[in-house]
């Protein structure tokens, strides 16, 4: 074990003051990858201070969008630089298979930092045309001050990336606070950002456990909280935040239905399916979870999405022929064999899976077979709540009324999925789902151009786009007398 990683704080690397550490792990065989400083509430004081010191000091306050937007790209060219490291980091602290962390989320990373850098001049008011004679009224639009990030630990990289950039864009100072489980690429990233030049102070990175989050949301400093996680943290937030009315955005949980027309192409439909259910092990919101499958065509889907998912390749993400790895924790791995222990007993069909995957080198890691449930019932629990694991339920339709009545019958709505041949049915089911955003006949896909947030209990607030701009920044209006 090399020596634990210190917290990024005024641009210097300390240890906590409590001189506590935690240590982190690869899920795919238990083995130690590093020690971590536990940051406490100390450290989040320190931390929001000199962020706040750094957003009212001159070398940040009066760059000009030109030169911040230049950091932001030098940060691009080092992600690109590190790639092939910071995709092993990520996989040994997270489990995501190699391929993914090599070819979309540190893509997506340096995508992200080029696209805000692009926008950091580009970050426009406007005139007003008001009624008042001899007065000029134009708006500006300026940043909110600190802001503190925390991410989840399922794309904790990629995650940090998307929120970093736009807010270092649009001139704030940033805590950022990465989950407890998988610290290490935003601790490099940190690395990154003090290399590419961005003044001391300006992003800090505190790691640790629920506490500093709690203390971060708390901090009567802090201007506005940006935060991925489970619906549950983000409601906690939301009232914490209440007391001083601080700035909120959250992107939470999801259970994304999957509607399958009678048209479809059943075989795209089933690889598209597996793979949009199974990328990250099933450790995504945005998954596809739910199948409503025309009544047609249901007996052939779900026959052929269970062969499909008993040849997918599970074993350690560093594999390069890992098709589905670990799931991030043994308190992860116990969550989704509860679950899938509760289908059975509410009556479910399990079809294949069910169980945790073992032998070939898979018994020191948290591996679960992909699991296929056929049968569901909409009350049933697998069927309403997030399991963020490796298990897709299968239910079947009449007609497309009630697959929308039904596919919207959730609590959720960040994501869906629509497969069809018909461009007709196509628009007209994507404008009648509630989810922040509809796929058709393709992959859940996430990119810096296109917003990303959910409806109802998936959240507040969109990420990616102008739509970021928005959450980072206020708008003042400036009025000139012009009467001489």
């Amino acid at each position: 074990m090399t020596q634990a990683e210190r917290l990024l704080i005024a641009g210097e690397w300390v240890p906590a003051e409590s001189g506590r550490t935690s240590r982190t792990y690869d899920p795919s065989n238990g083995t130690e990858l590093a020690e971590f400083a536990e940051a406490g509430r100390a450290d989040v004081d320190s931390a929001v201070a000199a962020a706040r010191a750094a957003f009212e000091d001159p070398a940040w306050r009066d760059l000009s969008p030109d030169a911040r937007g230049r950091m932001l790209w030098k940060v691009a060219d080092l992600i690109e630089r590190d790639a092939a490291e910071l995709a092993e980091l990520e996989t040994h602290d997270q489990g995501q298979p190699i391929a993914m962390s090599t070819g979309v989320n540190v893509v997506l990373a340096a995508q992200v930092f080029r696209y805000y850098a692009g926008w950091a001049t580009k970050i426009e008011g406007k005139l007003s045309s008001v009624s008042v004679p001899d007065t000029l009224h134009y708006t500006r639009r300026e940043p909110l001050g600190v802001v503190g990030l925390i991410t989840p630990w399922n794309f904790p990289f990629a995650i940090a990336a998307w929120k970093l950039a736009p807010a270092l864009a649009t001139g704030n100072t940033v805590v950022l606070k990465p989950a407890e489980q998988t610290p290490l690429s935003t601790l490099r990233l940190g690395r990154l950002c003090v290399e590419a030049g961005l003044p001391a102070g300006v992003v800090n990175v505190l790691t640790g456990g629920p506490e500093v989050g709690r203390a971060l949301v708390a901090h009567p400093d802090v201007d506005k909280i940006s935060f991925t996680g489970s619906t549950e943290v983000g409601q906690q937030i939301a009232a914490a935040a209440a007391t001083d009315l601080k700035r909120v955005g959250l992107e939470l949980g999801g259970k994304a239905p999957s509607i399958i027309t009678r048209d479809a192409d059943i075989d795209a439909a089933v690889v598209g399916n597996l793979q949009g259910a199974l990328f990250n092990t099933g450790q995504a919101c945005g998954a596809y979870t739910r199948f409503y499958v025309d009544a047609k065509r249901a007996d052939e889907f779900t026959e052929k999405i269970a062969a499909a998912a008993q040849t997918l390749k599970i074993g350690p993400g560093i594999d390069p022929d890992t098709v589905l790895g670990p799931l991030v924790s043994q308190e992860q791995l116990d969550r989704v064999a509860g679950y899938v222990a509760g289908g059975v007993a509410q009556g479910a069909q399990l079809v294949t899976g069910g169980d945790r995957a073992s032998g070939r080198g898979l018994d020191s890691g948290y591996f679960f077979s992909p699991t296929v449930f056929a049968g569901v019932r909409d009350d049933m629990t697998i069927a309403r709540e997030e399991i963020f694991g490796p298990v897709l339920s299968i239910l079947s339709y009449d007609d497309e009324d009630e697959a929308v009545a039904r596919a919207n019958d959730t609590r959720y709505g960040l994501a869906a999925v629509v497969w069809t041949h018909d461009l007709t049915a196509a628009h007209r089911l994507a404008a009648r789902i509630h989810a922040g955003t509809v796929f058709v006949n393709q992959l859940p896909l996430i990119d810096p151009g296109a917003p990303w947030g959910g409806f109802g209990m998936s959240g507040w607030g969109r990420e990616m786009g102008t739509f970021a701009l928005d959450e980072f920044t206020e708008t003042k209006g400036v009025w000139v007398n012009l009467a001489r």
